[in-house]
């Protein structure tokens, strides 16, 4: 019991001085409220926000775009990815691909989204898609290529059939790249989201920021990234729960 509250007191150590010093910085009035407003007018806008329901409103927005963007590129990531791993053919084939696409970041693919899927909610979720197939992917490689050779020699000797080798040998093995590709893939479908919203969009938490970075309204900014980054936390620690009770010999 002891040991959990200092691992919770750890934990909020470094956020409770953010605070402590956001306030006193304030109260010393060291702040510019345009561009860094007190800690009390933030949390009356959070609460204003809330009780308008046009924070959930957005979120609720986001999220769904997250979701989509995010399952579609977990999907593609884990089957192509295995496929990869296991097919030296495959690898060479997409390997030029997969290099050159892979470091142009979201924000550069608008111009050919507005063109492609027009200004709708398929270019938005495709962006997020963006963000975090190459990550998942990339990491499902590695997990595949990590396989112990020795289990692969078995496999092979007991002429195991192929689905049934891959389901019992392959993604057990690589479990861990690809939860770790699935966790760092979330975050990046996250980070993408301002960017996916820049085309053309009314509603969402990038729509919320980008919308009051223009008017400048600082503290409504603030709470649309930590809503971002606290929502993108709650996710992560599921996953990482999911992990935890899916590979237990981990």
């Amino acid at each position: 019991m002891v040991k959990k509250i200092g691992y919770a007191a750890e934990y909020i150590t470094l956020v409770t001085a953010v605070l402590v010093f956001w306030v006193i910085m304030d109260k010393q009035g060291q702040l510019n409220p345009v561009i860094m407003p007190p800690p009390e007018k933030v949390w009356n806008t959070f609460v204003s926000l809330v009780e308008k329901g046009t924070l959930r409103t957005n979120l609720l927005v986001s999220l769904g775009r997250v979701l989509n963007g995010y399952l579609l590129a977990a999907v593609l990531g884990i089957v192509l990815g295995i496929f990869i791993g296991l097919s030296k053919h495959l690898d060479r084939l997409t390997g030029l691909v997969i290099q050159i696409v892979k470091p142009i970041p979201p924000i550069a693919w608008i111009p050919l989204v507005i063109l492609w899927f027009g200004i709708g909610e398929s270019g938005k979720v495709f962006l997020i898609f963006l963000g975090g197939f190459f990550t998942i992917l990339i990491n499902v490689v590695d997990g595949i290529r990590q396989t112990d050779d020795k289990l692969i020699e078995v496999s092979k000797s007991m002429e195991t059939p192929f689905l049934k080798h891959i389901f019992l040998v392959v993604i057990p093995s690589a479990a861990p790249n690809i939860f770790t590709g699935l966790r760092t893939g979330l975050s990046s479908c996250w980070m993408c989201v301002v960017a996916a919203e820049l085309v053309s969009s009314t509603t969402g938490l990038g729509y919320l920021i980008i919308n009051a970075r223009q008017f400048g309204q600082t503290d409504k900014v603030i709470i649309g990234m930590l809503t971002i980054g606290l929502v993108g936390k709650v996710m992560d620690s599921l996953l990482k729960l999911v992990e935890k009770l899916t590979i237990r010999w981990n």
